[in-house]
């Protein structure tokens, strides 16, 4: 026994506790009892005891719990408490105490435990993955019944199934096929899931079979449904489709389980078939298989049919949540139809869906994308206003959006708001990056050399690879540097449009032409658009090789993203085609040059066949006379420094010889330079000229005109 003063404490702190505890139990009574008419302390429900027992925090405290109830006068406890405190002791795995339950029920409450005692036992076991624990709860059943119940026998196959099929497939053949015992729709329900979810399609279509061939046994919806489900997981749609023509009630999980397989296959037209079917059996399906029709059909660029499935669905008494009108305004933003997607924002608010923060962002989106920059603001700042707050992505896309357009000064104010706010940059360097686009895109090269470097700080490993990129295409080892580049991206790096340009101009350089295109395909698959510079590489690259197909087919690709040519750009592919003798091309190049890259205000071709016998060869002076006999000024469109030539192009078609000129070019050009191209002129010769620039009027001259005799 142990000293006084300790009995004492002990005494003390155990009456204490209890004390506690009925306090507890006393307010929550009276709690109770306070909600129900019908209860009172004196006559407590068995209800109420099971909440009580449940609520408890450990599996002590439900002991006691119960054991008070015990205590209070006209109170007996039931399956049902005696169900609920052996769900509690299995939470905490306290399995020797729920066998001592089950020994005194009889003697309790004058019945043995039933089933639904025996399921919530091997449930238990099954959460605490004590498989062998679940087969053995049959000899507690036999301890108490002649035989187990099927409902038993399911609820084990059901947590063995789970565990592993083949352990549940033993189960149903030994303990419960040699026992006679026969199995129903529910059973077979249980092993066919096992099967799907292990893959075993083929296994689970002899079960169907076996289903099918038993006495009194029909195999259900669901079970159909599940085998459904693996065949359109597994890519067989189409079989599947076939086995629910099977089917005898097929439901609305039927379809959707057929719309969502379609649909993971981009088999829009027959996902739209099965839509069909299931409004004609009067099923409507559920919105996330009606989400994936909408987002197919978006895709397709069928979007008017994607807001018609919307109304059918809602007309049939399906209601539309956030993520379905969503889906259908970014798809016409995707467009650059933001103004029906605003249409559709004022729907859904109309019908009671109230957009949330990617709503705004998709709009957001679709504003930047079609250069509705100030509208994109204007919705930015409707966020706050309208308590809507704002995420990563709302930042990230809107300074993107403001960066790409040349708004770099609004792009550095929302930068400056996203770190301001909790949000932050969550780790991300893109927004960054943007800022880095839109002054690379300036050409403020040094500025945005300068930027990266001071993001050192944030994201040293990312700003120490670029840097170490620079480096190596600096030296030209671009081995080393591809090494660099692909370590970063291991690591989950995101370059900057510095070390895309960086690599992608000396990979061109090296001739590594199709790697460079490589590379800036998955620069524009990162939103990061190439700028002139880096695709002007690749086509001088190509040029350089005299692949004038590849480099024509690569301008055309680049154009038709909506990439800004520039006069280099052209330069290359004229000098090229030249010199393979193609001067209608380099023509049409340099035509479409001028057309493309300069605001120009006259632009005429001077076509000489000369046929006069006298033209000896002209002196520099004669040429650099011509310029100003081809041009004559127009007081209304003269700039103020005088008339200039952008550019000079001379084909001599009888030679097939050419001459480009821009204007600093024409303006620094040595004599022995012009006396080079007026030696090619002879009586006779077919000669072409195309002179570009602004401040004058073109006018047609002769051969004479430009070979003045000396």
């Amino acid at each position: 026994m142990p000293p006084p003063k300790l009995y004492n404490a002990l005494q003390n702190s155990i009456l204490s506790k209890s004390f506690t505890l009925m306090r507890f139990l006393t307010f929550q009574i009276r709690s109770l009892s306070s909600t129900s008419s019908a209860s009172t302390p004196a006559t407590l429900s068995q209800d109420h005891v099971c909440h009580l027992i449940l609520e408890q925090k450990s599996a002590s405290k439900a002991i006691e719990t119960f054991r008070w109830a015990s205590s209070l006068p006209n109170f007996t406890h039931s399956q049902s408490t005696y169900r609920a405190l052996i769900h509690k002791l299995c939470t905490f795995r306290r399995f020797d105490n729920v066998k001592q339950l089950l020994d005194e029920m009889p003697d309790s409450i004058g019945t043995p435990p039933g089933d639904e005692i025996f399921v919530t036992i091997v449930r238990g076991f099954g959460r605490a993955s004590m498989t062998r624990a679940v087969i053995k709860v049959l000899h507690l059943v036999y301890k108490f019944h002649s035989s187990p119940s099927l409902k038993i026998y399911n609820s084990i196959l059901d947590v063995l199934v789970k565990e592993d099929i083949d352990i549940a497939r033993e189960f149903y053949r030994k303990s419960m096929m040699e026992s006679g015992v026969v199995g129903d729709d529910y059973t077979f329900g249980i092993l066919m899931k096992g099967l799907c979810l292990t893959n075993r399609i083929g296994e689970g279509f002899k079960l169907l079979q076996m289903i099918k061939s038993s006495r009194g046994v029909t195999p259900n919806t669901v079970i159909y449904n599940t085998l459904l489900h693996a065949l359109c997981r597994n890519g067989k749609v189409g079989r599947a489709r076939s086995l629910m023509y099977e089917m005898v009630e097929p439901n609305d999980v039927t379809f959707n389980i057929l719309i969502s397989g379609y649909c993971k296959e981009e088999n829009l037209v027959q996902a739209l078939v099965m839509l069909e079917k299931s409004f004609a059996m009067d099923f409507v399906p559920d919105i996330v298989s009606v989400t994936k029709v909408v987002e197919g059909l978006c895709k397709a660029g069928r979007l008017t049919e994607a807001a018609e499935v919307l109304d059918r669905v809602e007309c049939m008494g399906a209601s539309l949540d956030v993520v379905a009108y969503n889906t259908l305004i970014k798809g016409f933003c995707g467009v650059g139809k933001v103004k029906l997607g605003i249409h559709f924002l004022k729907q859904m608010e109309s019908r009671g869906c109230l957009p949330n923060v990617d709503t705004c962002n998709i709009l957001i989106s679709g504003f930047c994308y079609s250069g509705m920059l100030d509208l994109a603001l204007d919705l930015f700042n409707d966020m706050k206003t309208d308590g809507i707050k704002w995420n990563f992505a709302t930042f990230d896309t809107i300074i993107r959006g403001l960066c790409s357009k040349g708004r770099i000064n609004e792009g550095f104010s929302i930068l400056e708001l996203m770190e301001e706010s909790k949000e932050g940059s969550r780790g991300h360097i893109s927004p960054y990056n943007s800022i880095i686009y839109g002054l690379f895109k300036q050409n403020r090269f040094d500025e945005a050399v300068e930027f990266l470097t001071k993001l050192g700080k944030m994201f040293p490993r990312a700003v120490d690879r670029s840097m170490t990129i620079f480096k190596h295409c600096k030296q030209g080892s671009i081995e080393d540097a591809k090494r660099v580049y692909d370590q970063m991206i291991d690591e989950g790096g995101v370059p900057s449009i510095l070390v895309y340009d960086c690599l992608v101009r000396r990979l061109s350089e090296d001739g590594c032409i199709r790697e460079a295109v490589e590379l800036m395909n998955e620069m524009t698959a990162n939103n990061c658009f190439p700028v002139p510079s880096t695709f002007n590489a690749i086509i001088a690259g190509f040029c350089r090789q005299e692949k004038v197909e590849s480099a024509l087919k690569f301008m055309e690709d680049i154009t038709a993203r909506e990439c800004e040519t520039n006069a280099e750009t052209y330069g290359p592919l004229i000098n090229v085609t030249c010199k393979k003798g193609d001067l209608q091309k380099a023509l049409q190049l340099f035509l479409e040059m001028i057309h493309n890259t300069f605001n120009v205000t006259k632009c005429n071709e001077i076509v000489v066949t000369s046929g006069a016998s006298n033209i000896s060869r002209g002196s520099t002076s004669s040429i650099h006379g011509c310029l100003s006999e081809v041009y004559s000024s127009s007081p209304n469109n003269v700039p103020s420094q005088g008339p200039i030539v952008e550019n000079l192009f001379i084909i001599n078609h009888t030679k097939t010889i050419s001459y480009v000129y821009d204007g600093d070019t024409l303006a620094s050009l040595r004599d022995e330079e012009w006396q080079k191209v007026i030696s090619n002129l002879e009586a006779g010769d077919k000669v072409q000229i195309v002179v570009a620039g602004l401040g004058f009027t073109m006018k047609k001259t002769s051969l004479s005109h430009i070979c003045l005799t000396s």
